[in-house]
């Protein structure tokens, strides 16, 4: 059975509202895709570590109860876990201040086993930072080896616009390694200085990674392929409380919809535009209902729509 596997660091996020926490809930660009993936009932584990202290306790019997697998989770008894404050404005748009250590990694983590179709999912400053590069580049290694899709979301910060030079020769890196690179107009308009998806596929990822998917907020979606450029709508969400989550749980359900609709990797380059439109409808949904609570994911018991193409 085809599975889902995410790579990435946990971290507990304290959201506010108006100067007042309003809600904790466990977090990390990777894991709060993960969880979503396992409250939709598609096979997954996660990849990662967190501190042997309460917070990470609670962050690993979340994931039990949530259906993600924690074989190939470490936790670490001399690790702090990672903590960030994100404060939300009158839109749900999140500012972060981070509290963590640098990302590295230990003696125990291991790799899970890849299969043919499994879809990798990994991606922000965890997979470019040199901490993190051993696991990383063995994780690409034995999922380009077995014919997985591999997922790269980009969600490049603005805190780490003074080490993009430096950090550039490993983005490439990981286009070249992975299947779709997806990022926000917000992330490329920080590393290229340009919102437009078409120019930033011809020049800076058509020669790395076939499949590029660039999403701005709740304006549009836009996925460049050899077979051209599709330009897809974002359905409305009128009730949104928070958008910590909304990129996360895009890759999500993205990740779900390719098993759901049965695509395998080497589909992807020449999918026609019906494909993309039924991948990113699911994807769109998995993001709306993540904006609709403070919450990082879908909620338990939701349900997909079939998308009305």
């Amino acid at each position: 059975m085809r599975k889902v596997i995410g790579m990435g660091e946990t971290i507990l996020d304290i959201l506010f509202k108006d100067n007042q926490p309003v809600a904790a809930v466990p977090g990390g660009s990777s894991f709060n895709s993960i969880v979503s993936v396992g409250r939709v009932g598609v096979p997954c584990c996660f990849v990662g570590y967190t501190g042997s202290d309460v917070v990470g306790r609670q962050t690993v019997d979340f994931m039990h109860r949530n259906g993600v697998g924690t074989d190939y989770f470490e936790v670490r008894d001399d690790e702090k876990s990672a903590v960030s404050l994100a404060f939300l404005n009158a839109e749900g748009d999140a500012s972060y201040v981070f509290y963590k250590q640098p990302p590295h990694v230990g003696e125990h983590l291991t790799v899970p086993p890849f299969e043919a179709g499994d879809v990798l999912l990994y991606g922000s400053y965890y997979a470019a930072c040199t901490g993190m590069r051993p696991l990383v580049m063995q994780m690409l290694e034995r999922a380009n080896q077995a014919g997985a899709i591999i997922y790269y979301d980009l969600n490049f910060r603005s805190s780490h616009r003074h080490e993009l030079e430096a950090l550039t020769p490993v983005i490439l890196s990981n286009f070249r390694q992975s299947t779709v690179v997806r990022g926000s107009a917000d992330d490329f308009q920080i590393m290229y200085g340009t919102r437009d998806a078409r120019q930033i596929y011809e020049r800076h990822i058509a020669a790395y990674c076939p499949v590029f998917i660039c999403t701005d907020g709740p304006r549009s979606v836009s996925v460049c392929t050899p077979q051209g450029v599709f330009q897809f709508d974002v359905p409305p969400v009128c009730d949104v409380v928070s958008t910590v989550g909304a990129g996360d749980n895009f890759n999500a359900g993205f990740s779900c919809a390719l098993i759901w609709d049965g695509i395998m990797r080497q589909d992807l380059p020449a999918l026609p535009r019906q494909g993309w439109a039924s991948l990113v409808d699911i994807a769109c949904q998995f993001a709306g209902e993540a904006c609709r609570s403070t919450d990082n994911y879908v909620r338990p018991g939701f349900t997909v729509a079939k998308p009305s193409l």
